[in-house]
């Protein structure tokens, strides 16, 4: 049993203090005592501009306090999703937020926990113990189980943990402590006998259940023994025995001290009663929050008793549900039972509580000046970059498209080319069969790589966002983990095709033309790699990449010289040639079958007939000694495309706020 964590377990009660030991940079900073967290007077507005112009959301990161005054600009008037919404939640407790469809539920839990805000604009007050907190403060000290399970589909579950132990956990625990935490957290949830189970993806690879993944999104959080706990639709998805067991392993943890806040789409009765807290949201709005037996009285004052043997949870969402055909009745319901909460002696007791919280240790408020200067990573660098490098290998290997497909794409299309194209005569037609062959490598080559990418790529680009904004691992760290892992098979699948086709087809047959042919094929399969990544970070989907892929694609391939002499290209489209790497390649390819050949046979009565290889360059409007030029363009557009994607993924990590 990992000792060191067996203590924090189980945590007694007490005020709250922090651990801050060491250097600001050292990223020992973290919160190891109960968490009182408290939101006061929280408004959302969706809409842009402002009353003084200024269209930027205008919010103090310092202090955590948001400042809006957003609401028209140019005669639009800005929706407010919610309104002075007020709560609190205790150590030990379990709050869990209801409401209907558009009740502001999610809306609140994002405001909570400094995420997917977009262009709202919010004001309010958000506070950990009475001192307020930034995104930073928030991503660092608490743990957010969100709706959507995300996994690397072919990792086993004990592999998806010891990644996280890796990036997640203190960096001044050894491996050895690392590792004894997962055996321990293994144990603890439940996830035993499934621990050596592929994680596995609905409809694609046959894995573990709903329940077991469930499960272990909340063992990924459970390592870092968190004190504050966000949980988004727990139970979606998942069926009644299996939604009772999720919310009885919440209701566990908040009995060791944990500070836990979910949402939850109509609870069955038996969950509704685990519940210490509920929180009853209508039209951004607070209708009630207190304790959850106190819910039923509450309504029952209104003139809205709950009947008897009937879920509680049900009959609160239909009651601030707004119905088709009756929606002005529905609002003045609402707007009563929320007027009459907000007026009552409990609301009134939660304010007091709230604003008179007072900053409970001074450390805190050191810890808050440090993160301006330290890391938000708890992993360095350079163990962060050794974690997602170890899992991107693994998940590639393991990855039946990349490895099995692949290979059998790659052999098969190889031998039926080197079928169609055996044996090729330096004559007149095979000068024009020999040509055609170079230039379907760079084809085959381009959208074998592209396709590859973009299938890969943007499945996993949502893990990467989420795990990035968990404060995981850093961009740079996942796109240079993601290059290297990959390097080795796409320089192994582009010479395999090479080295089976070369001499089947009847290519220059000096080794060193081989090894220059080989280096231009495997330069331009990643020149089409880097191009794919460039295509899956600006559209983030399967579907919009593979839509973008070939329309971007084609004048690249009609600028190659072989369906487009270069002569011939409109001066208005000739820069796109130098961003073309067909264009280099085939121009580098056909450079190195066809300089210094001067044995071309041709009838003599055949006067179109090339009589060396010069005249067939010359033909091609290609340049004979830009073969260095070539390559090196190449090298340029691989980094390039490479650099434009990282960008683009970097663009996407932004948060704004």
């Amino acid at each position: 049993m990992y000792q060191e964590d067996k203590d924090t377990l189980n945590p007694t009660i007490v005020p709250f203090s922090t651990t801050f030991s060491g250097n600001q940079g050292d990223g020992k900073l973290t919160i190891t005592e109960p968490i009182t967290y408290t939101w006061n007077n929280v408004n959302v507005w969706v809409g842009s501009g402002s009353q003084n112009g200024n269209e930027k959301n205008d919010v103090d990161m310092e202090s955590g306090i948001f400042n809006c005054f957003n609401r028209k600009k140019n005669g639009v008037v800005s929706k407010q999703i919610l309104r002075n919404v007020t709560g609190i939640v205790r150590p030990g407790e379990l709050l869990a937020i209801m409401g209907a469809s558009g009740a502001g539920k999610t809306t609140l839990l994002n405001q909570l926990t400094f995420r997917n805000t977009g262009k709202l604009k919010m004001s309010g007050e958000i506070k950990i113990n009475g001192v307020a907190v930034s995104p930073d403060i928030i991503t660092s000290v608490s743990a957010y189980v969100q709706q959507e399970d995300l996994f690397i589909s072919t990792l086993t579950v004990r592999e998806h943990l010891v990644f996280t132990a890796l990036v997640r956990m203190d960096k001044h625990l050894t491996y050895k402590q690392r590792m004894q935490r997962v055996d321990s957290v293994i144990q603890e949830l439940g996830l035993t006998k499934c621990a050596e189970t592929i994680i596995g993806m609905p409809g694609r690879v046959k894995g573990i259940s709903g329940g077991e993944m469930k499960r272990l999104a909340f063992a990924s959080e459970v390592l870092t023994d968190c004190q504050l706990w966000f949980c988004d639709e727990v139970t979606s998805g998942l069926d009644s025995y299996m939604a009772s067991n999720v919310i009885e392993l919440l209701k566990e943890m908040a009995s060791k001290g944990k500070t836990i806040i979910c949402t939850i789409h109509q609870p069955s009765s038996e969950v509704y009663a685990m519940f210490d807290r509920v929180l009853l949201m209508a039209e951004g709005r607070s209708a009630f929050l207190g304790d959850a037996k106190e819910a039923v009285e509450f309504f029952k004052l209104q003139g809205y008793p709950c009947p008897p043997n009937y879920n509680p949870a049900d009959f609160f969402i239909q009651t601030l549900a707004i119905q088709s055909g009756i929606e002005e009745e529905c609002l003045k319901n609402v707007r009563q039972i929320c007027n009459s909460f907000d007026s009552s002696d409990t609301a009134r007791a939660i304010k007091t509580s709230v604003e008179e919280i007072p900053p409970q240790n001074v450390e805190f408020f050191e810890m808050q000046a440090a993160m301006k200067s330290r890391s938000p990573y708890k992993a360095s660098w350079v163990a962060q970059f050794r974690a997602v490098l170890w899992r991107s290998w693994m998940s590639m290997i393991k990855e039946p498209m990349v490895i099995r497909v692949r290979l059998i794409q790659t052999l098969v299309i190889a031998l039926i080319l080197g079928a169609i194209y055996f044996g090729q005569e330096l004559d007149q037609k095979g000068v024009m069969n020999l040509n055609g062959a170079l230039f379907l490598f760079l084809t085959n080559m381009t959208f074998q790589n592209v396709f590859a990418v973009i299938n890969v790529f943007c499945v996993e680009l949502p893990i990467f966002l989420r795990e990035h904004f968990n404060g995981m691992y850093r961009t740079d760290v996942y796109f240079l983990s993601k290059t290297l892992a990959e390097v080795p098979l796409y320089i192994l699948f582009p010479f395999g095709f090479i080295s089976i086709t070369y001499y089947m087809v009847g290519f220059n047959p000096d080794f060193d033309r081989f090894l220059i042919a080989c280096l231009v094929v495997v330069l331009v399969a990643n020149v089409a790699c880097s191009f794919g990544y460039m295509i899956s970070c600006i559209s983030g989907s399967v579907t919009m990449a593979l839509s973008l892929a070939p329309p971007l694609i084609i004048p690249f391939m009609l600028f190659g010289g072989f369906f487009l002499n270069k002569g011939s290209i409109p001066v208005y489209f000739v820069w796109l040639r130098y961003l073309s790497w067909f264009n280099y390649g085939n121009e580098a390819l056909a450079i190195n079958q066809w300089r210094g050949v001067d044995d071309i046979k041709c009838d003599v009565s055949n006067l179109t007939c090339p009589r060396n290889g010069d005249v067939i360059l010359e033909t091609l409007n290609f340049e004979k000694d830009n073969l260095t030029i070539d390559i090196v363009s190449l090298v340029a557009l691989l980094i390039g495309y490479r650099v434009i994607a990282f960008i683009a993924l970097l663009a996407k990590t932004y948060r704004k706020t």
